[in-house]
């Protein structure tokens, strides 16, 4: 009997996949709208929140459409912005500037995203939504080029690709439509760009990876709604990045660092420049006297207006962070994110109310260009490419310009480029020393992959796989000398053998192969180890590897991160 045959089939009216901010909002308005739909959402994270993670400074604009009284319950955590500070750092010293104005958080919420995320799962649950988290969509079902739903639930695949003795071949999760809100880079929706061609003729997507840490420091020294940016050091003027630092509850604070994925030198390792990061001397004395609590990392999609993919398809639609809508200037995305998700639930309830449901939701993406969302990424669409076009004073200064000038009405639109074709060789690029870490400021992954508490299954395939094994050898080591086990944050890739001992002596690869590591490619001196155990799901292997050979699929419902309610 195949799988297709034992599996049980639930149908929804409404599919939702992924239990971030768009997904949550969908499901909410579409059970505001049509009380009476069946409405289902899955989240592959452990509960609603485990696998969120952003600064992250909350606008409430859409919030306040959807809940217009969240204030009268809100989240725990949620922080008014105070002081806002963007600093310019070189080696030694941090100069003020003034804030451009779409960093302007007067009137926003530092908040504790995932702890948004668990709260407006319990307001959708109160209205009807069926929610099961730890439930990962492995597979979407397409009948006759329409999408009919997701295979949720596999679980009992041992290593070996067989099916071991707790095998579980999932259920058949069916709906009319199927939203799809997987966040950056979602498995499901690679494969859904390609059967539909949703990229053509559309900007590529360019990536960050933001690296995030969470710290309990003195009261003392805590200002509470502190919002505080930094650009420039330690990062070259050839990449692009920056810090956040914003304070919230009683003591907390939350910092991280975000490098553009499109940076060129191979030897750079975006986990090491945040350690050093946190030692500049106007950043340091934030930390004396406090303990890191908690650490997580995601890729974060960059390219705005430009990447923003065609949007439906028969049978469903993409909302939130897996189609693209951060508003990189203003370092937000969960309001349009919401927005999103709460347009393609309009469409979603008309389309169910209308006397013969139609394939293909045309009014969400039409009410999208009339919405706000679009107005705020057309007005900021050109000042992400002007960094990877003029370098960052180059990108200050015409950001600048279509900022004060212009006011983001410029006749033109800059377009972006591939971040994996922009590594140079490992030989043409000079190589980063960076200083050891004291385990009090600065750490290394794997104690930090702790903090993220981390589980998967071991006996389970590895999630992350090369596509090619025999390319990793003749492009990865080579010519770049395996900048995955410096770009990944959480030690999950690691070249070992004689040769890498040698080439690699002193720089940030993986720390250790750690239980269930397998080997997947190499010869000769070299070879390379993944430790999928230790993936934050992060996806950054996904985007970054020079020659898109890294794979990352829906390892068993529940792995990955579980992230504390303060992240």
């Amino acid at each position: 009997m195949s799988d297709a045959e034992q599996r049980e089939s639930m149908e929804f009216d409404v599919l939702i996949v992924g239990g971030g901010p768009a997904g949550l909002a969908a499901a909410i308005r579409l059970k505001q709208l049509a009380p009476d739909a069946a409405v289902c959402l899955v989240e592959k994270g452990s509960e609603i929140g485990a696998h969120i993670l952003s600064g992250a400074v909350l606008e409430p604009r859409a919030l306040d459409e959807l809940i217009p009284d969240w204030r009268d319950d809100p989240p725990a955590l949620a922080t008014p912005a105070g002081d806002d500070r963007f600093m310019l750092l070189t080696e030694k010293r941090a100069f003020r500037l003034p804030t451009p104005p779409q960093m302007n958080n007067h009137g926003n919420y530092i908040v504790s995203l995932g702890n948004v995320c668990r709260w407006l799962g319990a307001r959708a649950e109160a209205l009807g939504v069926e929610i099961y988290p730890g439930f990962a969509a492995s597979e979407t079902i397409i009948e006759d080029g329409v999408v009919k739903g997701v295979v949720a639930g596999v679980m009992g695949i041992a290593k070996d690709g067989e099916k071991g003795p707790d095998y579980q071949p999932g259920m058949e999760l069916r709906a009319s439509y199927t939203l799809f809100g997987e966040g950056c880079r979602g498995s499901l929706t690679k494969v859904l760009f390609e059967r539909f061609g949703l990229r053509d003729g559309v900007a590529p997507q360019t990536f960050g990876l933001g690296i995030k840490e969470l710290w309990e420091i003195p009261k003392e020294k805590h200002t509470p709604g502190l919002v505080w940016h930094s650009t420039g050091w330690p990062l070259k003027s050839d990449t692009y990045g920056g810090s956040f630092l914003y304070m919230l509850g009683e003591n907390l604070v939350s910092v991280g660092f975000v490098v553009g994925l499109d940076y060129p030198n191979p030897w750079l390792s975006p986990f090491d420049e945040f350690q050093r990061f946190k030692t500049h001397p106007a950043v340091r004395g934030f930390f004396e006297g406090g303990k890191r609590i908690a650490y997580g990392a995601r890729a974060l999609n960059e390219g705005g207006l430009q990447s923003i993919p065609k949007l439906v398809f028969p049978g469903g639609a993409l909302i939130g962070d897996t189609a693209g809508f951060l508003n990189v200037p203003k370092i937000k995305g969960t309001h349009t994110a919401m927005k999103s998700g709460m347009l393609a639930a309009e469409a979603a309830a008309a389309a169910l109310g209308a006397e013969t449901r139609p394939p293909v939701l045309d009014s969400y993406p039409e009410a999208l260009r009339a919405s706000w969302v679009w107005t705020e990424l057309s007005g900021v669409r050109n000042i992400r490419p002007g960094f990877a076009k003029f370098g960052f004073w180059g990108g200050m200064a015409n950001a600048a310009l279509d900022t004060y000038i212009f006011r983001g009405k410029a006749p033109w639109t800059m377009a972006h480029h591939a971040d994996n074709a922009s590594l140079k060789k490992a030989s043409e690029a000079p190589r980063i020393a960076y200083p050891k870490p004291d385990g009090v400021l600065t750490f290394d992954r794997l104690s930090s992959v702790f903090l993220s508490n981390t589980n998967h299954e071991e006996n389970q395939p590895a999630h992350l796989k090369l596509r090619d094994p025999s390319q990793w050898k003749g492009v990865n080591w080579d010519a770049f000398r395996s900048p995955e086990s410096r770009y990944c944050p959480a030690g999950v890739y690691e070249a070992v053998g004689p040769e890498a001992e040698r080439e690699l002596k002193g720089t940030p690869d993986a720390e250790a192969a750690g239980p269930g590591a397998e080997t997947s490619a190499g010869n000769g001196g070299v070879r390379l180890v993944i430790n999928a155990q230790n993936c934050v799901h992060c996806k950054t292997c996904d985007i970054k590897d020079p020659d898109q050979n890294i794979d990352w699929c829906t390892p068993e419902g529940g792995g990955g991160p579980n992230y504390i309610g303060g992240m």
